[in-house]
């Protein structure tokens, strides 16, 4: 039985991780912690957890938890992962652990120095679609792999009057921040690495605000919230494929929005990730022999028990990393997918394609110290 430690009590909390925690019979979610306790104790009474205290310290100081999960606001991520891993507890953190790339691969260091798992919620490479997509690249159904496209709808903040999470209101406006790029972009860019099987080399992008003045959930006022909520950039990966990448806060389409592409030798493959009429997910595929693409049926074991392609893709999909993850920890040795390594090595193109747009030109990879 692995005992878990939540940090953050909010939607994401209650709408996939706690959910994902208490699917899997082999983890049990003891304790949880919120800056408002009585958030924390709401979530407590509606997951049967014993312990809610708005003290993270409480919970990475406690001898009978295992797992730490870190689903807190964006800027408290690393300290916080850093101090579960620092007692001795696996890492669960949302993205980004870190704003630099640099401190993610510290933390991941450490990780591996202490002998304990970590894990990014790069949530996407868990759908069920996707895991069966990486089966057939990996079987050779592309064969080489020429292009990969990945785009992230979503129109949640089309609306100015939507309460805007996860920024720093009190940046300096005149500089535009990063947003949707790290946001939307992490488990696109994830995605790429994952189907092309390389890492990239080269980056060009760049980056836009297109609503300047927003509702902020912070201070619960319309403010000048200069953001990227679209951007796009051309990769290059090392073995030579080429790939394109756009995320946004304000493309029509329903949720999650996701859709990655990959040409390849020997056929290609479309999966997309938008609930439309019901269904969570969809791939298809296409050959030289046969152009038109035509859906494929996704096999079960992809599925977390009980899963269907009409569950909601916030449980369906995490209740895959959940498995995963304590699978990973249950299991010891070396297996470790999604790792903080992982999310460093996004976080560098990450902080490549900003630096491309704030230049104004190709950044090669990877980046100098």
């Amino acid at each position: 039985m692995v005992r878990v430690g939540v940090l953050g009590a909010g939607t994401w909390a209650r709408a996939a991780h706690l959910p994902g925690y208490r699917r899997d019979p082999r983890c049990r979610v003891v304790a949880i912690a919120d800056t408002d306790v009585e958030r924390a104790r709401e979530a407590a009474r509606d997951f049967d957890i014993s312990t809610a205290t708005s003290d993270p310290r409480e919970i990475l100081s406690r001898d009978d938890i295992d797992l730490v999960d870190v689903c807190t606001p964006s800027q408290t991520h690393f300290e916080l992962a850093w101090s579960a891993l620092e007692a001795g507890k696996h890492v669960l953190c949302e993205k980004p652990v870190a704003y630099d790339y640099r401190d993610t691969k510290r933390a991941c260091d450490l990780a591996r120095e202490k002998g304990l798992k970590t894990k990014v919620g790069l949530t996407f490479r868990y759908s069920p679609a996707m895991r069966y997509m990486r089966e057939l690249v990996a079987g050779g159904f592309i064969g080489t792999p020429f292009i990969f496209n990945g785009y992230e709808q979503n129109s949640q903040w089309l609306d100015p009057q939507t309460p805007l999470r996860q920024v720093d209101h009190q940046a300096d406006q005149s500089v535009l921040q990063v947003s949707s790029l790290e946001g939307y972009g992490a488990p696109i860019i994830d995605l790429a690495h994952l189907f092309v099987g390389a890492d990239l080399s080269q980056v060009v992008g760049t980056m836009r605000n297109f609503i300047p003045d927003r509702m902020v959930r912070a201070t619960n006022k319309m403010m000048r919230m200069n953001i990227d909520d679209g951007d796009m950039f051309l990769g290059e990966f090392a073995n030579g494929a080429l790939c394109s990448i756009q995320t946004s806060f304000v493309t029509i389409g329903n949720y999650p929005g996701i859709e990655a592409r990959v040409y390849g030798s020997a056929g290609a493959l479309i999966c997309r990730l938008v609930e439309e009429d019901g269904i969570a997910e969809t791939l298809r595929a296409a050959t030289p022999d046969q152009v038109e693409f035509r859906e494929l049926e996704i096999p079960a074991r992809c599925y977390p028990p009980g899963g269907t392609r009409t569950e909601s893709w916030r449980t369906l999909f995490y209740a895959n990393l959940v498995g995963s993850f304590i699978t990973e920890i249950l299991a010891g040795g070396a297996a470790n997918e999604g790792d903080f390594g992982d999310g460093a090595w996004v976080q560098e193109v990450i902080n490549a394609v900003e630096r491309s747009f704030r230049e104004r030109r190709w950044v090669a990879l990877p980046l100098s110290p």
